[in-house]
Formats: C-alpha cells, structure tokens, sequence
C-alpha cells in the first residue's frame, strides 16, 4: 500500500511532464507501473496508453483553446500513426519471441530488446534537441510526406512500447517542419492523445484482458491535476530553454533506460 501511495503521488510527476513538454508521459508511467503498482511490463503499457491519452486529451483541449495547434500537421501525422499503431499491437506484439537471437553471442529477452531500441531512439532524438540544430531545409511539396512517414514510424515504436512518441514527435515537427517548439509541443500532445487512445482501444479487443478501474481512473485523475499545473509553466518558460530542456530530458531517461537495461540483464 506504501508503494501504491509513493505512485500515486508520481502519477502527478507524469502529467506535469506531459503539460510541460508535450512528451515523455509514457516514458514515466510503465516503470512508475512497474515498480510501484507490481503490474508486469505488458500490462502496464497498456494502462500507460489509457493514462497518456485521457490526460493528453485534456491537454489538447486546452491547446485548442489556445490556438497553438497546427491541426493539418496533426491529422498527417496523426491518420497514419493510429492505422500503424492499431496494427502493431494487434498483429506484430503477439508474434515476437520471448527471446530474440543477433548472430551468435547476442541474445535477447523480448522486453529487454525493445526497451534498448526505445532507449537508443530517444538518444538520438535528443541530440539535435540539445545542440540547436538548424531545421532541415524543405520544401512544402515534401513536407506531407515526411510527415506521413513519421507518424508510421511513431505508431511502430508506440505499439511495441505503449508510448504517445512524444520524444520523436517534437523533434520531427521542430526540426523537419520549422514549428515553434510551442507549437509542435501542442501539436504534440494531440497526436499522443490520438496514438495512445486508438493502441488502448486495440488493446480492448485481447482475449483475457483484465484491468483494474480503481487504479487506471485514480492515477489518471491525478495526472491530469499534473498537467494543469505543467501546461501553466509551458507558457512562462522562453522557448530555446524549453527545446533544450526537453531534449536533455530525453537524452537523461534514454540513458537510464539502457543503464537499467544492462543491469538487469547481467
């Protein structure tokens, strides 16, 4: 019960966060699952999708009131990610191995292999984040489908992790499209409330699934008061900060998540 406690009041860490961000609610809600609630890694991606997207639906709204929301950004990439997210969970999760073979001497465990690939791909997100890259110069003929790509991919890696994509989303609107960073952190959270919401629902239709509401509503409900306070600090904080700011943020929990990784796989 102890340990219910200490999440609960994490659950208020993921949603501040997400309102700040625009990303990494995810990132934060499987291990805080994990560790805190006892939940196997699977299931608690799946309460992660649930969690993720009411509390980014919420923030949405809030954007749209706003104003700072790009909302043919956010269908291209948005349509596409729901199609690849819905068919990775129901179709490519169920078929990987448990232990998945590189050559001769590299051998994974299923949970292990695509926690280190997440980890990786967060890294390398990070780093033009940090260093302040210049956008990529690109043409409007081209910008839809670079947009249509992403958001493929990010439905990929949102399936088999249960994460919004937030950390490559930012990155590939601010960078790829030349969008504010407030913007794309907006953008963002639409495209997460999306992602993580239609992998929810494609998760509803698993045999055996089991949930436990009094945990799922309660550790929404907090994140959500999460969010709120986040979003007020989004709008106070100058927008070079908060591009590296993020970036450092994901390149951190990268880092951790291949370090806990290795750890436990030795």
């Amino acid at each position: 019960m102890t340990l219910e406690i200490i999440g609960y009041f994490l659950a208020l860490f993921v949603g501040l966060v997400l309102g700040t961000l625009g990303g990494g609610g995810s990132i934060l809600a499987v291990p805080i699952l994990v560790v805190f609630f006892q939940m196997q890694p699977q299931n608690a991606t799946v309460y992660s999708l649930f969690i993720v997207g009411v509390t980014s639906l919420f923030g949405a709204i809030q954007h749209f009131k706003s104003k700072l929301i790009h909302p043919k950004n956010a269908l291209l990439f948005g349509i596409p990610a729901v199609i690849s997210i819905s068919l990775t969970r129901l179709l490519i999760v169920p078929i990987i191995p448990e232990i998945i073979q590189l050559g001769e001497h590299i051998v994974f465990k299923k949970d292990t292999f695509i926690m280190s690939l997440f980890a990786i791909l967060m890294i390398l997100a990070s780093i033009p984040m940090i260093k302040g890259q210049k956008e990529l110069p690109s043409t409007k003929k081209n910008r839809p489908t670079i947009l249509v790509i992403f958001g493929l991919l990010i439905g990929l890696i949102s399936g088999l992790v249960g994460a919004g994509g937030g950390f490559m989303i930012i990155p590939s609107l601010s960078i790829f499209m030349k969008v504010p960073i407030k913007n794309a952190i907006a953008t963002s959270i639409v495209i997460i409330a999306i992602n993580s919401l239609s992998g929810f629902t494609a998760e509803l239709f698993t045999p055996n699934l089991k949930l436990n509401w009094v945990i799922l509503l309660g550790f929404t409900l907090i994140a959500t008061a999460g969010l709120i306070v986040g979003l007020k600090l989004n709008h106070k904080i100058q927008s070079t900060n908060l591009k590296k700011g993020f970036g450092i943020f994901v390149l951190l929990i990268g880092i951790s998540i291949l370090a806990m990784e290795f750890i436990s796989g030795h």
